[in-house]
């Protein structure tokens, strides 16, 4: 397989960018989906773009945070090539749901954080809640949040909404339509929600139950 270079390209490459009717985390539906998870599977290519995105940092990191799950991977990789590009060791955390929806820092990463310069990394942004959510949970740790780096901003989230960061880069910005379920026009025309990949199943699962309740 001839390997490309650009990011939008490696997308596409390994079947990430996928169409249909999807459910995101935040609940809106949408045409099309970034599956990292296709990615992911491809370390050559998640390598790439990782290398990409920590050569986008033009600030001293000394620890990449990522909210855990699909983030992990990205905190690992993007925290190597910092390694190799800084010469000096950087750390890759994570954080894990906590109390009252936020995300918290556990198995003693929350010890590594105060005072130190931390990037957080995202793969995608569609309304910016989950990397807000790492970004709150590193200062309540009085760590300084350097900026936020992800590979793609499908949301066209700003830095304000990351609650006022440095700075914010995205590998790739692919504008996507997105609707609430009650104004989507994908289950208007009865398009199928795929249950695969997003919160198909559970929009499906919960919606079976309002009809079993009607």
């Amino acid at each position: 397989m001839v390997i490309k270079k650009d990011p939008y390209s490696i997308l596409e490459q390994v079947g990430a960018l996928m169409r249909g009717h999807f459910v995101f985390t935040s609940d809106r539906h949408a045409p099309e989906y970034v599956n990292k998870d296709a990615l992911y599977l491809h370390t050559r290519e998640t390598s790439r773009l990782c290398k990409n995105m920590a050569m986008s940092v033009g600030t001293a990191t000394q620890v990449v945070a990522a909210p855990a799950i699909g983030g992990v991977i990205l905190s690992q990789w993007v925290a190597y090539h910092l390694c190799a590009l800084m010469r000096t060791d950087v750390l890759a955390v994570y954080a894990e749901p906590g109390p009252n929806d936020t995300l918290i820092f556990k198995r003693g990463y929350d010890g590594l954080i105060p005072g130190k310069r931390v990037l957080v990394v995202e793969d995608v942004l569609t309304t910016g809640g989950s990397a807000k959510k790492v970004v709150d949970a590193v200062r309540a740790l009085r760590g300084d949040v350097v900026g936020v780096c992800v590979l793609s901003n499908r949301g066209g989230v700003t830095t304000e909404q990351l609650g006022n960061v440095p700075w914010l880069s995205s590998l790739t910005t692919i504008p996507m339509d997105s609707w609430g379920a009650e104004e989507c026009p994908l289950c208007r025309d009865g398009v199928p929600v795929n249950i695969q990949v997003g919160k198909g199943a559970e929009f499906l699962a919960q919606q079976a139950r309002q009809d079993i309740g009607q």
